[in-house]
């Protein structure tokens, strides 16, 4: 699930873009040695045909660019090359999420993810299945990251192809391990840490960080959730609250909920702690885009909380004020103001 606040931003864009042809130049046929290979789509049924690095790059990024997400704003404090690294990324995650998500009956969400899986596995080898494959296995390649994220967060949407139920914490935080803390691994690897630092040190945070930001996200999708017969809350706590999902919204069990939900954001502000060290520990443009992530998803959480945990009449959003001050921090951390 990813679902994100938008964060804006009226900094200008770092060096070029995919319109200006600021791309890994290669425009020869894609091999296994090189990252060329002609490819055609499994996923959708349409042939890809004749590819390059420069063609798939660009695909992610109109992928990028069509999404309702704060993360294109905060790539602007990377690099260029990190920035099409993080649209592969983003990319890869957005196909992810739309196959769980589409209208489809089961079995055939089940099937596409599937496939998806498969052509995961092959584009690692060299076979490109999908025009966002070159970019991404370049940049799992390039900055080293470990695969296994990969299909760590395809097993994470699985978990939303069809009604969800999880029974304790421990299962919530695997799921929002999956779907997000997956994200926030690989981005480090992206973004680079200060040097002596090892992932030893930034793992732990980076996950903490992950079950923090989707904790947000469920907590503020409770009712839509809820109308995609999606329950994220443990049922043991559901219980313990005398908080079932059928009486969130009855006048009745106000108190109820709202006990729930000062204990779940409680726990949320926790992880935030223990995620916010991971700052001090990244490349100065990573400290700046770990700043602006964390601090837009922790205000939302806090908006959460200023409107009394309404979160069925109208969707809670950050002021658009406060998410440029965010935002701004950001830009003042990447030029050492911070």
């Amino acid at each position: 699930m990813i679902n994100n606040d938008e964060c804006p931003t009226n900094a200008p864009p770092i060096g070029g873009s995919v319109r200006s042809g600021i791309l890994p130049s290669t425009d020869t046929p894609m091999t296994k040695e090189g990252l060329n290979l002609q490819s055609s789509l499994v996923i959708g049924g349409a042939l890809v045909g004749h590819s390059s690095l420069t063609h798939s790059f660009a695909a992610c990024r109109r992928v990028t660019l069509s999404a309702n997400s704060s993360f294109p704003h905060a790539f602007r404090l990377l690099p260029q090359r990190k920035r099409l690294a993080m649209d592969a990324l983003y990319a890869f995650m957005r196909v992810t999420d739309d196959l769980a998500d589409e209208p489809a009956e089961l079995s055939q969400k089940q099937r596409k993810l599937a496939a998806w899986r498969a052509g995961l596995h092959s584009a690692l080898a060299g076979e490109f299945t999908h025009p966002i494959h070159p970019a991404l296995v370049d940049t799992v390649r390039r900055y080293a990251i470990p695969p296994q994220f990969l299909f760590d967060a395809i097993e994470g949407m699985e978990t939303d192809l069809g009604p969800v139920r999880l029974a304790t914490f421990a299962e919530l935080s695997a799921y929002c391990y999956r779907v997000a803390s997956t994200v926030g691994l690989a981005c480090v690897r992206v973004w680079e840490t200060r040097p002596g630092v090892t992932h030893a040190e930034t793992d732990p945070l980076a996950e903490a960080a992950g079950i923090a930001f989707q904790f947000t996200n469920i907590l503020r999708d409770l009712g839509e959730d809820l109308a995609r017969d999606r329950v994220y809350l443990p049922a043991d706590e559901l219980a313990r609250f005398d908080c079932p999902p059928e009486s969130w919204r009855d006048p009745a069990s106000v108190s109820a909920f709202r006990a729930l939900m000062q204990f779940q954001i409680e726990r949320a502000r926790d992880y935030y702690r223990q995620s916010e060290s991971l700052a001090s520990k990244l490349s100065t443009e990573g400290r700046a885009i770990f700043r602006v992530m964390h601090g837009v998803y922790r205000r939302l959480l806090d908006e959460i909380e200023r409107r009394g945990y309404d979160v069925f009449t109208r969707r809670v959003r950050i002021a658009k004020w406060r998410k440029v001050l965010v935002c701004a921090s950001g830009w003042l951390a990447k030029w050492g103001l911070l």
